[in-house]
């Protein structure tokens, strides 16, 4: 007897103890300040042991939680911003008891609230709905200005008989993206704090579709939002194209002086914009600066070496007129070829070489290219 007691007191001891039944529920149904089902809403229930439950509303404004472990749940709904989370109701769910049904009506919540608090959930929800408007047509927008790039990457290459229909292309593409941008800007609140964002896609937008100078008063609006240097970069592209030379150089300007270690395409832009005015001493200053910044640019050498042939001078010598070649024109060509010998900044930079030594006799026009290790 003695040996059959010990035994039953050790199975005592080393037996499991019961898992914890998590049989329990919790459900209700949530409706709107106008008492309509509110679809979609997050509900948290948190209980007393600090175990957090979420689930949604669904089409008829009913929620439900299962499987729970007896407890006191809070039960919380996350209203839309700026309104913080609502708890509605604290209820004890037990194991294996049904839960009476924790409703909710926010139209009764506002009524005890007073006018003052149904107006501003009242336009708290039209804000989310004005959001999400805002950002469906941003979100198309910006898909479509992702297609006019692709098309005109697409044009680049084409044959000539299929240039037309692309360019009908890019041109539906840019229109669709300014009307789809144009309908965010619109839906947008005064004090977005995205605004800028949205004022400089409607520039890029313009800017495809052909209207300068909207394009160039968008990205005037993203820099008094925001004034960084990619944006008055832009906006020193845009003017530049436009031919307003020295509204682009002061956009670069400042690009160049908000992020100076990066300043290196501001420059370069800069210098291919007076380049394409047919400026071409003063292209020459932007780009030693651009290189100096980015010496593994092949383009901002070749386009310093164009620039500095462009520069060039003549001098009478006898009845003859004498080529002087610009310092550094020819380490210019040659840095180009070097970086990029088989890309279209290299096979310019040889041909332009191949000009030097012909107007210039005499000139080392030989490119140095490094012996592989």
């Amino acid at each position: 007897m003695r040996i059959a007691m010990l035994a039953v007191t050790l199975l005592c001891v080393i037996a499991p103890r019961a898992a914890a039944q998590l049989d329990g529920s919790l459900s209700g149904n949530v409706l709107d300040v106008s008492g309509k089902p509110w679809v979609d809403m997050t509900i948290d229930a948190v209980s007393d042991q600090g175990a957090k439950l979420t689930t949604k509303t669904d089409k008829d404004g009913n929620y439900a939680f299962h499987n729970l472990r007896a407890g006191v749940y809070n039960v919380t709904i996350e209203l839309p911003p700026p309104n913080k989370p609502y708890e509605f109701a604290q209820v004890r769910v037990q194991s294996g008891a049904e839960t009476p049904k924790v409703n909710v009506n926010f139209k009764d919540v506002m009524s005890k609230q007073g006018a003052a608090a149904v107006e501003q959930q009242k336009k708290a929800e039209e804000e989310k709905q004005k959001f999400q408007g805002m950002k469906q047509h941003f979100d198309a927008g910006v898909a479509a200005l992702a297609q006019v790039g692709q098309a005109k990457a697409d044009m680049a290459k084409a044959p000539a008989d299929q240039r037309d229909a692309l360019k009908t292309q890019v041109t539906d593409l840019a229109g669709k993206a300014v009307t789809e941008l144009e309908a965010a800007k619109a839906a947008a609140p005064d004090k977005d704090p995205n605004l800028h964002l949205l004022w400089a896609r409607l520039g890029d937008a313009y800017d495809a579709a052909g209207r300068p100078d909207d394009a160039a008063n968008a990205y005037r609006q993203a820099v008094a939002l925001k004034p960084t240097a990619a944006y008055y970069n832009n906006l020193g592209g845009i003017l530049g194209r436009a031919g307003k030379v020295d509204e682009a150089m002061a956009a670069y300007a400042k690009s160049a002086e908000l992020d100076p270690p990066n300043a290196a395409q501001a420059y370069r832009n800069a210098g291919i914009t007076m380049y394409n005015a047919g400026k071409m001493k003063e292209a020459v200053e932007p780009l030693k600066k651009a290189t100096e910044l980015d010496p593994k640019s092949a383009q901002a050498w070749y386009l310093l070496g164009a620039s500095l042939v462009g520069a060039m001078e003549y001098k009478k010598v006898g009845e003859k007129l004498e080529v002087v070649v610009q310092p550094g024109t020819v380490e210019a060509y040659q840095k180009a070829v070097e970086l990029d010998p088989n890309g279209v900044y290299g096979q310019q930079a040889k041909q332009g070489l191949e000009a030097l030594a012909q107007i210039a006799p005499g000139i080392d026009t030989k490119t140095k290219v490094k012996k592989k290790s």
